[in-house]
């Protein structure tokens, strides 16, 4: 599955303001990142200096800075400072490339391709994350688990509808690269903690469900 338009890539709730997580989608790395006035960000990431993972480093304000020398870039992606040369007047050229970025049914999303702005958000109700499970599987695998275990469901674009039990559940679909997916688990705020811990038990058994037929078949 090769995604385009909105794609989730985390969780809201489990990126809290002045903190950032790599991610990757189709291979592309990317950064999403919560400024400390809480909007959040997704940009390649690589610092344009030396390559290091913006990923690695730490968030300012509505800056985050590169771990490797410290250089900092505003929500703009424009770099506004170098600890090396702090007079300097930075010129405007030095910035990280931006993926568009919004946040609906608990999860944050980001645009592809690269570049690309949907006109419409994306159309997920609104509930709360449970977790990110990551497989090291194909996505289409991973649905196949999904639909062994879960009834009604109902997949639109990155989107997933079903019940486990009696829990209405929406899973955001991500294909990191072509041996490795992210299924980012949602459900309503209300439900009870002992449903919440027995829902983590069976989505830990899918994923190693799924996983172990291919680590077979690879030895």
């Amino acid at each position: 599955m090769s995604e385009t338009g909105w794609v989730p890539i985390a969780l809201s709730r489990f990126i809290a303001p002045g903190t950032s997580a790599g991610t990757a989608v189709n291979g592309a790395e990317i950064v999403v990142w919560r400024d400390t006035g809480g909007k959040a960000h997704a940009w390649e990431d690589r610092c344009p200096h030396r390559g290091m993972k913006m990923s690695f480093g730490f968030v300012r304000g509505d800056h985050i800075a590169c771990l490797y020398h410290g250089w900092e870039y505003d929500e703009t992606g424009t770099c506004r400072y170098i600890p090396a040369h702090p007079d300097l007047e930075v010129p405007p050229s030095i910035c990280v490339t931006r993926y568009a970025v919004t946040e609906a049914g608990g999860m944050i999303w980001t645009a592809l391709p690269l570049g690309d702005m949907p006109e419409v958000e994306p159309n997920a109700p609104e509930m709360d994350g449970l977790r990110s499970l990551y497989i090291d599987a194909p996505l289409d695998a991973v649905l196949a688990g999904v639909k062994t275990v879960a009834s009604e469901v109902s997949q639109t674009g990155a989107l997933i509808t079903a019940t486990l039990g009696e829990t209405p559940l929406t899973l955001g679909l991500q294909t990191i690269d072509a041996d490795h997916s992210a299924l980012h688990i949602t459900l309503p705020s209300a439900t009870p903690t002992a449903t919440r811990l027995s829902l983590l038990d069976q989505f830990a058994t899918l994923r190693r469900n799924v996983e172990s037929p291919l680590k077979e078949a690879a030895q």
